[in-house]
């Protein structure tokens, strides 16, 4: 029996060491054929055999017989490659480089080109902010993040809270989109921020000029475009941790998110949460309404906040169809400045320096639910997309319950309540009309509901619906010169609803008498608007020049708060009262841009002419209300000349230096304050940045340290109540690295940034803040790391 065995197993081993001599192995190697850098989660196939490769673009195919295959080698954003290969004793290494190649369905593609020519055939203004670059300059905010970039900056509300500034002009004029989705909250107020979590974005387009021809209304002035994520590799399952802790206000912040594919079907899911202090300015002392009133430790007392984030998407993909369905939740309580908002804090009963992490009154708390659906269909020369939204946001205000004028004492410390629901649809058809002509027609609805609570007053109830069809076709006269001509029109519709104080008033009436009167605030009211918008423009390139030229025609509809708001707004210390009678503005812009790029060196600028025939903007008036000035929304025309410098070269091979700078003029034309600016205008700035790229150094790897100058003029162009603004210099640090805790693991990357290194006490003329002498934010020493797994 035992001999038996022992034949069986003799057979067995020869056999085994037969089909082992007649079988091998493939190694290889992925590369990016423009950056030589390796392509990882790139697909490796060949009949049964299949391999995915790792972080440094290496794969390996067991079991291979002696012969010849062709191997598929194929990922997302690259063209396909089929490689011959000859298997045999003699057979060596192999290395495939993949060409890149834009496959994202949802953008206009023009197949073989990279993203950076099309950028470049395209006349329309525009700034791509990378992956990377988000995560080297990640600030508190999403805005505060981009406000690197020329031309973008911020109206900030203390250390967490930003809204977005294109050439001067924030608020409903810059749209925020999103996964194609408008995003809606709260954002024609000074102190409402942009929910948004700024963690897992890969790419950011950034419209400098008018865009309303695709975007609509409130993109007068400009447009964030967050775009989709890539769709991840086939067969892939990877995720990420950052961490983040900074020293100013103490911020200890987590993110992770996953995602996986199997062939078809994928997923994405992130949670994030952060906690934060009050943030630490370089002065002891605020002064407001000629009183001074003195800062504990430093610290802006009351400027703590809360934020927790959760995301998820699920899709499925195929040839010639894409679609993502996203779920993604912001939930934030921030604090405000005491002082900023009144003086009753001198009368409170609250201890604002007993701790640095508490959130007392006055408060915001705001939750952002928003669900979209993006789907792509490619049908023969058609490419067919549908964005379909909703989102939910619902913030609250939050003050001490103290009486004004006729206004008893309220109940409790809700001041305003704001639920707004948004229902958007937008509907494209792409198309090449002959080889020279893509065309785009496309149709975007949007209905708003907002409903209002609390006993403060300050705009009303309304819906609003919006709806425009567009169409804009480019024309490739030859491979270097590309022409754009589109046509738009919008109609829209405002709904307010009447409201009435919940107290009475007392009238003093022509006979003596006295009534006690429930004031109407606001009234039924449908108001509804209609517009044109037009934009035409070119691009040549000459060699390594690239020549943009665009004019345009946008329009923007009056908001409720614009229309309607009748009531005091107790942050701003002020009255405030809409005007039904404002016109739509409309905006004529004209915008050039030269770009000159070698490999050693590049030089742009970007200037532009824009002229509004009816800018709405809040004015102060002579007349009071108890004591608080009124302020009225009113109309005039506005002419803003600008534009922005860049230029960028590698002196020697590891030193890279950067500069750039950006300004603004504006002046009003007509209307009771002509001859001034416009409120927030930014003033001339500069930035110059030095980037060196050290040897490794024991654990680091790559190490790279950037140097930060800013300059900043003076902006004595003001309007009153706005107060001339100094100007300052400041200097940033950040070091940038890799570490590789264990041989075969992925490398984490280290981020140690040093902010305001000197402490300079200086204030950001665009900042909410700025309007009661408070600086900005001190030194701060931040560290965050990314951990991929």
């Amino acid at each position: 029996m035992l001999q038996k065995i022992f034949s069986v197993w003799l057979w067995f081993s020869l056999c085994t060491v037969a089909f082992a001599q007649n079988t091998f192995q493939i190694h290889g190697t992925v590369l990016n054929a423009n950056t030589l850098q390796p392509v990882e989660g790139a697909s490796v196939s060949c009949e049964n055999l299949f391999s995915i490769t790792s972080s440094s673009g290496q794969f390996t195919l067991n079991n291979v017989e002696n012969r010849s295959y062709n191997l598929k080698v194929s990922s997302m954003g690259f063209a396909t490659q089929v490689v011959a290969v000859q298997v045999d004793a003699d057979l060596k290494d192999i290395v495939v480089y993949l060409e890149e190649f834009a496959t994202n369905l949802r953008e206009i593609q023009v197949l073989g080109k990279s993203k950076k020519r099309e950028l470049m055939e395209s006349p329309v203004v525009s700034y791509s902010v990378s992956e990377t670059f988000l995560e080297e300059n990640r600030e508190n905010s999403l805005m505060q993040t981009l406000s690197k970039i020329p031309g973008v900056s911020t109206i900030s509300i203390g250390s967490g809270q930003s809204k977005p500034v294109i050439r001067g002009l924030g608020f409903n004029r810059v749209s925020v989109v999103q996964n194609g989705i408008k995003h809606e909250a709260q954002q024609w107020g000074n102190d409402h921020g942009l929910e948004i979590d700024q963690y897992g974005i890969e790419n950011i387009q950034i419209i400098k000029g008018p865009a309303s021809l695709v975007y609509g209304s409130d993109a007068i002035a400009g447009v964030v475009d967050i775009q989709p994520n890539a769709i991840p590799s086939l067969h892939s399952f990877q995720g990420e941790v950052n961490l983040l802790g900074e020293t100013n206000n103490d911020l200890l912040g987590v993110s992770a998110g996953i995602q996986a594919r199997d062939h078809h079907w994928f997923y994405r899911a992130r949670l994030t949460y952060r906690d934060y202090a009050d943030y630490k300015v370089p002065t002891d002392q605020i002064s407001y309404e000629n009183y001074i009133f003195n800062l504990h430790d430093n610290n802006l007392r009351n400027t703590a906040g809360r934020e927790a984030n959760g995301s998820f998407s699920f899709g499925y993909v195929t040839d010639h169809l894409q679609s993502e369905t996203t779920f993604s939740n912001v939930n934030a309580k921030n604090g405000f400045f005491a002082n900023a908002h009144g003086l009753e804090v001198r009368t409170s009963d609250i201890d604002y320096d007993s701790s640095n992490r508490d959130i007392d009154l006055p408060y915001h708390k705001v939750n952002h639910f928003k669900t979209t659906n993006n789907t792509t269909v490619k049908a023969g020369d058609h490419t067919f997309l549908l964005d379909i939204g909703y989102q939910n946001n619902h913030r609250e205000e939050h003050s001490e319950a103290v009486p004004h004028g006729y206004m008893p004492t309220p109940p409790n410390t809700k001041e305003r309540a704001f639920n707004k629901n948004t229902y958007a649809l937008n509907v494209k058809d792409a198309f090449t009309f002959s080889d020279s002509h893509d065309v785009v027609l496309g149709v975007n609805m949007e209905y708003q509901h907002n409903s209002i609570g609390g006993w403060g007053f300050l705009i009303p109830e309304y819906n609003r619906f919006t709806i425009g069809a567009f169409a804009f076709d480019t024309f490739e006269v030859n491979s270097n010169l590309h022409i754009l001509a589109g046509l738009r029109y919008d109609y829209g519709l405002v709904n307010t609803k009447a409201y009435y104080d919940w107290f009475p008033s007392t009238i003093n009436n022509a006979d003596g008498s006295t009534s006690y009167v429930y004031l109407q605030r606001a009234q039924d009211k449908s108001l509804n608007f209609g517009s044109i918008s037009a934009s035409t423009g070119l691009s040549y390139i000459l060699n390594n020049t690239t020549f943009k030229i665009n004019i345009g025609k946008s329009f923007r509809m009056p908001l409720a708060n614009e229309l309607a708001s009748d009531g005091v707004n107790y942050h701003m210390y002020r009255y405030e009262k809409g005007n039904l009678d404002l016109d739509p503005e409309s905006s004529y812009q004209l915008d050039l841009d030269i770009d000159h790029s070698t490999p050693v060196f590049s030089i742009g600028m970007s200037p532009f002419i824009n002229v509004f025939d009816n800018f709405i903007y809040l004015n102060p008036t002579s007349y009071y209300y108890e004591t608080l000035q009124i302020y009225e929304y009113t109309q005039s025309k506005v002419f803003r000349i600008g534009g922005e410098l860049r230029a960028s070269t590698t002196v020697i091979k590891n030193l890279q230096l950067n500069a750039s700078a950006e300004y603004v003029y504006s002046r009003q034309t007509s209307g009771p304050k002509e001859g001034f600016t416009i409120p927030f205008s930014p003033p001339l700035s500069g930035l110059f940045s030095a980037r060196y790229q050290f040897k490794d150094v024991m654990f680091l790897k790559m190490p790279q340290l950037i140097a930060d100058y800013r300059i900043t003029a003076s902006q004595d162009e003001i309007v009153p109540p706005e107060e001339t603004t100094p100007g300052y210099q400041l200097f940033n640090l950040s070091l940038l690295a890799e570490l590789k805790p264990f041989k075969n693991s992925l490398p984490v990357e280290m981020r140690v940034k040093l902010n305001n290194v000197f402490n300079t006490k200086y204030f950001d003329h665009t900042s909410f803040y700025r309007l009661i002498d408070v600086p900005e934010a001190g030194r701060n020493l931040s560290v965050s790391l990314t951990i991929p797994f």
